[in-house]
């Protein structure tokens, strides 16, 4: 296991490091972004402007525009985004001390070319990940897997979350994981280090509504998979806020968007 490491010995990194970028990483993202807000919402708009210059297509035009601006308006909303995240997360299942031999985080992204932190370090979401999963760690005592590589061409994402985990966390990262660049490959390359030393049941901590994706990525590698997702909240009846756009509605309808078209895309591979 290597040594616990500082900040800044993972330091200095430049963001736009095209050279060692993963290209087949870029070209997905690239064609993932026309059909997820916000993109998929401008080029509606856009295709409807473009009709309404025809005399014969006006009406087409407007109601393309028209569709655009209500589709902006349900994706900003925390009622639809709420309920698009609900239709991907499992079951919430509760954590048990003797429930599995190890526990795995997967990466959710970085924050490039940090000031205040001197170079790269987690982003949101894989630092909301990494304090769920260092409760449990604590809770259990089970050793720690982490698992993220660096498409972007930066410092792998899995030895940023190892330095966040015990030098911030206090909590020892057993395993770095940092091969991997999407979530079929956080699994494959997991399990292998995994099943070196005899561990065939984890704790998967992600976000919940991306377990609903990673589950299944890991169960085919060969491990039993116990679910720790987080981002749950008890169920009430909707307000008037909750018809409000927000920017924030609409990220989570990206996320949202975005692990459905993960989905889809895995099982046409599987198929293939």
């Amino acid at each position: 296991m290597s040594k616990p490491g500082s900040w800044l010995e993972a330091q200095p990194h430049c963001r736009h490091n095209w050279p060692a970028m993963d290209i087949g990483w870029l070209i997905t993202q690239l064609l993932a972004a026309p059909l997820l807000p916000p993109l998929n919402v401008l080029l509606l708009a856009a295709a409807g402007w473009w009709l309404t210059r025809s005399r014969r297509r006006q009406g087409l035009g407007r109601a393309l525009m028209l569709a655009a601006v209500l589709l902006l308006w349900g994706l900003s909303t925390p009622y639809v985004a709420d309920w698009l995240l609900d239709r991907l997360k499992p079951p919430r299942a509760p954590i048990a001390r003797d429930g599995a031999q190890a526990i795995v985080i997967l990466a959710g992204g970085a924050y490039r070319d940090s000031l205040e932190y001197a170079g790269d370090t987690v982003g949101r979401l894989t630092l909301e990940r990494l304090r769920y999963g260092a409760r449990i760690a604590r809770d259990t005592g089970l050793p720690v897997l982490v698992t993220g590589g660096d498409p972007e061409g930066g410092v792998p994402e899995a030895r940023l979350m190892r330095a966040v985990l015990e030098t911030e966390f206090g909590v020892p990262v057993r395993w770095v994981e940092e091969r991997s660049h999407n979530t079929r490959e956080n699994a494959r390359y997991a399990a292998q280090l995994l099943k070196k030393e005899g561990i065939e049941r984890i704790y998967l901590v992600s976000h919940a509504w991306h377990l609903a994706r990673a589950m299944p990525e890991f169960e085919r590698a060969g491990l039993s998979v116990l679910p720790a997702g987080l981002g749950y909240s008890r169920p009430g009846p909707p307000d008037v806020l909750d018809f409000v756009p927000s920017a924030r509605a609409l990220l989570d309808s990206h996320y949202a968007l975005h692990e459905a078209l993960g989905l889809i895309w895995y099982r046409i591979r599987n198929l293939l």
